[in-house]
């Protein structure tokens, strides 16, 4: 998957907790989160802030079909909420290669 691809499925599913999403689909819809975030918050924090409230729930969908893409619930990413090592944890699971069959489809 492409980059603008990538971006336009995410923001097409931007809420959507179903299905899965391929490494490469999550990797560059993360590259543009930061890459927007950072050039935003160079021009106006306000507007940085403002980014990133609105790409809360798109994160939150698409790290849940990354998680299903490798056989986990999406509901595994709230390990992130573990400091430091929680976050480790879903980064290593979502590099991981996506699985042929999944009970997510």
């Amino acid at each position: 998957m492409t980059f603008a691809e990538s971006i336009r499925t995410c923001f097409r599913k931007y809420a959507d907790f179903n299905g899965r999403a391929t490494r490469s689909e999550f990797w560059w819809w993360v590259l543009f989160v930061i890459v927007v975030g950072i050039v935003l918050g160079s021009i106006n924090e306000r507007l940085a802030q403002l980014f990133s409230l609105a790409m809360i729930l798109p994160n939150i969908a698409v790290t849940a079909r990354r998680l299903h893409d490798i056989d986990r619930s999406g509901w595994w990413q709230l390990i992130g909420l573990i400091p430091f090592i929680g976050w480790i944890i879903v980064v290593y699971w979502c590099a991981q290669p996506g699985k042929e069959t999944t009970r997510f489809g």
